[in-house]
C-alpha cells in the first residue's frame, strides 16, 4: 500500500480506508478529505512539550516547572564554562600558556583563566620530577638494583688519552629549570641530554690517562661531565638543569679484564718495590749524611786546632826572637838547656865523669836512683 498527496492537499492511500498505515495521517489525524484544515502548528508543539515532560524525569504530572528547568541549564552551563575558561596549575608544575599556538605567558600553581579552546592552550610541564638517563647500560623496567643490567658497549667503550679502552656506565639525573626553553627550544629533550651525556664523557675520557679513571679520579671525572654537559645544554637553550652524574662502572672491555689485572698486578709489585727502596734509601740515606757531616766537622775541628798551634808556635817565637835580640848569648843557652831537656827527660841517661880516675867505674846509673827514689816514696 502505498501513500500518495491528492491535488486537495490531502493524503490518502491507495486503500480502501484512505489512512496512514496506522489508521492516520501524518498529523495524527484520522482520514481527510479534500475540504478539511491543516492541523494548527501550536497544537503539535504543545503536544510535543507534552511528550517531553513526559519522556524527562519528573516530567507529567508533579514536574518542575519552566523557571526550574531553565536554572538547571544555566547552572549546566555555568559547569561547562567554568571547565571551559579555567584551569589548574598543580605545585609540580608551570602552566604555559599558548595563544593559537604561540607562547604568551607563564602561570604559577593555582587557578587560572584563559580564552577557550582552540584559542588558548596551556601546558602543564612537571618542573620538579627528577628523570634519569642511563649510558652504556639498560636496567629493565621494575628491575631495581637487583635486576639484570644490559651493558651497550656502543655507548660505553671509550678511549683515554694513553690510548687505552675504558667501559664506562654512568648515569645522568636531571630536571626542568626553564619550562618555556624546554617545551619550544628542544624537540626530544631525552635524546638530546642522552647524547650531550655520552658525548662529554667521552671528550673528558679522551683527555685522561686510564689509570686515574680507574681509581683515584671518579669524583673529579663526575664533576667535569656534569660541568661540560651542563655549559653545552645552556648553549641549546634547553632549559634543562643537571642535577648529578653518577660513574656506575668503570673497567676495562670484558674480552680483555684477565690481561689487565695481570698489568695491574705486575704495576702493583712494581709499586711495592718502590716504596721498599725508598724505604730503605731513606733508612740508608740520612744516616749517610750524618756520618758524612761528623766527619766534615772533626775535620774542620782538627783544621781549627792545627791553625790555632801554629798561630801560637808563631807568636812563641816572635817573643822569644824579640828577648834573643836583647841578650843573645843568655838566650842561646836557656835554648839548649831547655832543648837538652825535653829531648833527655824520657830516655835512660848515664853520666861518665873522665875526671873520676881509672881506679873506679866512672859513670853514675841515675836511672836507678830515679827508681829506687821512686819505689820509697
Amino acid at each position: 500500500m502505498s501513500w500518495n498527496n491528492d491535488s486537495q492537499g490531502g493524503w490518502k492511500s491507495s486503500g480502501s480506508n484512505g489512512g496512514g498505515p496506522w489508521g492516520q495521517n501524518p498529523w495524527g489525524q484520522g482520514p481527510r478529505g479534500g475540504n478539511q484544515q491543516q492541523p494548527d502548528l501550536e497544537e503539535m508543539l504543545k503536544r510535543g512539550q507534552d511528550r517531553l515532560k513526559r519522556v524527562m524525569p519528573g516530567g507529567g504530572p508533579g514536574g518542575l516547572p519552566g523557571y526550574a528547568w531553565f536554572i538547571i541549564a544555566a547552572i549546566g552551563i555555568s559547569i561547562i564554562g567554568f571547565y571551559t575558561f579555567t584551569y589548574k596549575v598543580n605545585p609540580n608544575q608551570r602552566g604555559i600558556v599558548l595563544r593559537f599556538g604561540e607562547y604568551v605567558r607563564w602561570e604559577g600553581p593555582g587557578l587560572h583563566f584563559r580564552l577557550p579552546f582552540p584559542i588558548e592552550e596551556v601546558l602543564t610541564p612537571d618542573v620538579t620530577k627528577r628523570r634519569e638517563e642511563q649510558i652504556g647500560m639498560r636496567t629493565p623496567l621494575g628491575g631495581g638494583a637487583g635486576g639484570n643490567i644490559r651493558d651497550v658497549e656502543q655507548e660505553s667503550l671509550m678511549l683515554t688519552g694513553d690510548e687505552n679502552i675504558v667501559d664506562v656506565d654512568f648515569v645522568v639525573v636531571w630536571y626542568i629549570n626553564n619550562a618555556e626553553d624546554y617545551l619550544f627550544n628542544i624537540q626530544n629533550p631525552q635524546t638530546t641530554v642522552k647524547e650531550v651525556a655520552e658525548s662529554s664523557m667521552r671528550e673528558v675520557v679522551g683527555q685522561n690517562d686510564i689509570q686515574p679513571i680507574l681509581t683515584q679520579a671518579r669524583k673529579a671525572t663526575e664533576a667535569s661531565v656534569m660541568d661540560l654537559m651542563q655549559s653545552t645544554l645552556d648553549q641549546y637553550g634547553s632549559g634543562i638543569k643537571i642535577d648529578k652524574v653518577r660513574l656506575q662502572k668503570v673497567d676495562p672491555p670484558e674480552k680483555v679484564i684477565g690481561s689487565f689485572r695481570d698489568v695491574q698486578a705486575a704495576r702493583a709489585d712494581k709499586e711495592r718495590l718502590q716504596n721498599e727502596a725508598k724505604a730503605y734509601a731513606n733508612q740508608v740515606v740520612p744516616k749517610a749524611r750524618g756520618e758524612a757531616e761528623r766527619i766534615v766537622q772533626v775535620a774542620e775541628g782538627y783544621r781549627q786546632q792545627m791553625v790555632a798551634e801554629a798561630n801560637g808556635q808563631a807568636e812563641r817565637f816572635e817573643k822569644i826572637y824579640t828577648e834573643y835580640k836583647k841578650a843573645p848569648d843568655i838566650t842561646r843557652k836557656r835554648l839548649f838547656l831547655e832543648t837538652m831537656e825535653r829531648v833527655l827527660q824520657k830516655t835512660d841517661k848515664i853520666i861518665l865523669d873522665s875526671k873520676a880516675g881509672s881506679g873506679v867505674v866512672p859513670y853514675l846509673p841515675l836511672n836507678e836512683l830515679t827508681k829506687k827514689t821512686s819505689g820509697s816514696q
